[in-house]
């Protein structure tokens, strides 16, 4: 991102602010305001093209929440109006559609969807916002050449009676109440507070794991999740069996066999596994019913896995059932 960061400002941002200045017939100086976000390269001015060197930039350290004009309110109040937007977008869909939240938060919100909304936020944050923002930078304003609507309100202009930021959180909090969240003002300031911070990249590939751990939990436990007892144990056993053919001439006639072994592998731990311990849970039931003297239907092999000709285990095709020991209903 760095090496991205100082081609844009060496390609982008330096030519077009010196064409500004020199249009304007103003002091070739200019500013670019950068916090220590990884993004921001501290040797930038060490990377600036000679005809950029016009260029400051950096705040002073430990500085940032202080005047870095984006903190003054302006990121607070974008994050305030997503939140508004995203719960205008799911009154909208519950309204219009069959779905419930849950629903609609699952299967249907989207990235894309995400984006709309901050194109939508970003718009909607106000000059006046964007204004205050600068006011601790330059309290007196800026010169009166063509920066419009920069500077201080007049002191002639009172204060607007109803706050706007106060008006945006009694929306969000009831968009919430129409939802049926229990959400309140203070539930929106820490929504605003918990997220100033970025995610470094190692808390990104976290929280992406837990992600994955999490909708597997759900697959494997939730509505989604196949009846194990709809799948006969011969099915499984002759589709383990096929498994362990194909494996076999994959490597046997395929050139990459460091390739082929590791899909073989992958295949069978996080796919046939789920198979083979039906197989081996209907089979330790079948032997404790038998131990008990209950009988019981025999839905699995308790034959130990051999290894195939990739070296990974796969169960032998089982023998048939002693009928003395097994119930003749059995499949």
């Amino acid at each position: 991102m760095q090496i991205f960061f100082s081609e844009w400002v060496n390609d982008v941002f330096g030519p077009t602010v010196r064409n500004y200045l020199v249009e304007k017939q103003l002091p070739l100086r200019a500013l670019l305001v950068l916090d220590n976000a990884p993004a921001h390269p501290r040797q930038l001015q060490d990377d600036l093209f000679p005809e950029n060197q016009f260029i400051s930039k950096f705040l002073p350290p430990n500085t940032t929440p202080l005047f870095q004009p984006m903190d003054q309110q302006v990121i607070a109040n974008f994050k305030k109006l997503y939140m508004k937007a995203l719960l205008e977008r799911c009154v909208h869909e519950i309204d219009t559609t069959e779905l419930t939240l849950r629903q609609f938060w699952k299967d249907q919100f989207n990235i894309m969807g995400a984006l709309h909304l901050i194109d939508k936020a970003c718009k909607g944050v106000s000059q006046r916002t964007l204004n205050s923002a600068w006011r601790n930078l330059r309290p007196e304003g800026a010169p009166e050449r063509d920066f419009e609507g920069f500077g201080p309100a007049p002191a002639s202009v009172s204060a607007p009676v109803d706050d706007p930021e106060a008006l945006l959180v009694d929306d969000i909090v009831t968009l919430g109440h129409t939802l049926g969240l229990e959400v309140d003002a203070a539930d929106v300031q820490e929504f605003v507070e918990e997220h100033s911070d970025e995610l470094t990249t190692e808390e990104l590939l976290e929280l992406q794991k837990e992600l994955v751990q999490q909708e597997a939990q759900e697959l494997s436990s939730g509505e989604e999740k196949v009846c194990e007892d709809d799948i006969p144990s011969s099915e499984i056993r002759d589709m383990l069996g096929m498994f362990e053919k194909v494996a076999a001439f994959a490597e046997k006639h395929h050139p990459d066999k460091a390739a082929t072994t590791r899909c073989v592998n992958l295949f069978n731990d996080n796919v046939l596994s789920r198979f083979r311990d039906i197989l081996k849970r209907r089979q330790q039931q079948m032997t404790r019913d038998t131990v008990s003297g209950q009988g019981g239907k025999r839905c699995g092999s308790d034959i130990e896995p051999q290894p195939g000709p990739s070296g990974v285990k796969f169960p032998k095709r089982a023998s048939p059932p002693d009928p003395e020991v097994v119930s003749p209903s059995s499949p």
